[in-house]
């Protein structure tokens, strides 16, 4: 740990770790990383070789991560960007936006007052009273899932990529249903949700170049935004002429303090529904599907006992961790686990390492259903806490409720790919092979 007399800052190599999507695509190596440093300090600064980004405190520790989640006057998301970019990404942000670091002016970069006023407008469409209604629904897609699996086989079994089949098309078809985009176009949304979340990754920003320099990446990544308000930006003014029941009439009929929403707020709110409320989920629900293919004996008690569900489920989105992190902004100088912390520095709260600290969770690297107060922080904290996490946990158990129905066994058939990305990850790739009941 290289410190000066009061600052600990981050070693050359774990720094680069920490911004390199590679380093979450090899994820054991990054954690032993993470291991070393939360030991010496759970807040160091990360310091930018020749200048690439701004520096930022990494925020490891799984108390300092809470503190950090709830105190949401403190700490901002949204003065510079609430996700972590490099000097030519926050430039080219600006330059399309006329000066605003976010791309997508979503939740998630809204701080008080603003972001409780358009959280409020869909909360109770996630709320568990409401999603009961659709439980039978998401059941039937469920199955439709599990048939499409299935069919990739014969009476004897088969194999295949459960990502493709069944991770992520299953929370996709949900989410799509949910906010009333045809089914037609849900390819367009899986393609787009990718290239936004895993432009790092050239299997999903589908150029099938690797190593593409920051600003061809920023590029992609904008080109997908872009991509996608044109295409709200259509659902929304057919919306106003011919509301419906569904969350996309919510959006687009929206009033704020008695005003219409603004077409980027608008175009934002559509965009983290559609992208953020499938992709994290179809992240989890393949990280459990790798735990029960992993462990026969956990397949089995499970199979037997369908009360173990909601253990399997928290554990899942612990221990894959699909989003990775998120920046803030500190609005005044304040102190974490011993750390000064000035006002405008730049914080990242690393969600993968806090959701492994050891001193929260006792072997975070085993897949433990069984643990008595899973507080993990896949789904943040405060103000900010993810919207969509009870339709998360739903989607994950009626899926592996079917699943554990219609599949006597389901193992690994080779290694499974993560995603390299530093922000949105999970699996690119996972081949299973199974045994229908």
């Amino acid at each position: 740990m290289a410190s000066t007399a009061e600052t600990p800052t981050v070693p050359a190599d774990v720094g680069r770790a920490v911004i390199d999507p590679k380093s979450y695509g090899a994820w054991d190596p990054l954690l032993d990383q993470f291991d070393a440093l939360r030991a010496q300090t759970p807040v160091a600064k990360v310091v930018a070789p020749a200048d690439e980004h701004e520096p930022f405190w990494l925020v490891s520790g799984f108390d300092a991560a809470m503190k950090v989640s709830k105190d949401n006057a403190t700490f901002l998301n949204n003065p510079k960007s609430a996700v972590f970019t490099l000097r030519v990404g926050d430039m080219l942000a600006r330059s399309i936006t006329g000066g605003s670091p976010h791309l997508v002016e979503s939740l998630v970069a809204m701080d008080a007052p603003k972001h409780p006023k358009l959280r409020r407008l869909t909360q109770d469409w996630f709320m568990p009273k409401n999603l009961a209604r659709l439980d039978a629904e998401i059941r039937k897609i469920a199955n439709e899932a599990i048939d499409r699996m299935l069919d990739a086989g014969d009476a004897n079994g088969g194999e295949g990529d459960f990502m493709a089949l069944v991770a992520a098309p299953y929370p996709l078809h949900v989410v799509m249903q949910i906010l009333g985009v045809p089914a037609e176009d849900e390819p367009k949304m899986l393609f787009l949700t990718q290239q936004m979340f895993g432009g790092q990754d050239e299997d999903m920003n589908k150029s099938g170049l690797k190593d593409l320099p920051p600003e061809q990446i920023s590029a992609i990544v904008a080109g997908a935004v872009a991509e996608f308000e044109r295409y709200f930006a259509g659902l929304a003014a057919e919306r106003r002429k011919n509301p419906g029941e569904d969350v996309a009439t919510v959006i687009a009929n929206a009033t704020v303090d008695g005003e219409p929403m603004s077409d980027r707020d608008t175009a934002g709110y559509y965009i983290i529904t559609a992208s953020a409320g499938h992709d994290t989920t179809s992240a989890s629900s393949a990280g459990a599907a790798l735990a029960l293919a992993r462990d026969p004996d956990l397949f089995a008690r499970a199979k037997a006992d369908r009360s173990l569900l909601p253990g399997i489920v928290e554990e899942a989105i612990r221990w894959t961790t699909p989003v990775q992190h998120f920046m803030r902004t500190a609005a005044a100088d304040t102190e974490i686990a011993g750390q000064k912390i000035a006002a405008g520095d730049w914080l990242m709260i690393n969600y993968v390492a806090a959701n492994h600290d050891p001193a929260q969770f006792p072997n975070p690297r085993a897949f433990d259903p069984t643990r008595p107060a899973n507080r993990h922080l896949a789904f943040g904290a405060g103000s900010h806490q993810c919207l969509g996490l009870h339709l998360a946990r739903l989607e994950m158990r009626i899926l592996l409720d079917v699943l554990l129905d219609r599949v006597e066994s389901l193992e690994l058939a080779g290694e499974p790919r993560r995603v390299n990305s530093t922000f949105v990850g999970g699996f690119k790739a996972l081949p299973m092979r199974w045994k229908a009941v």
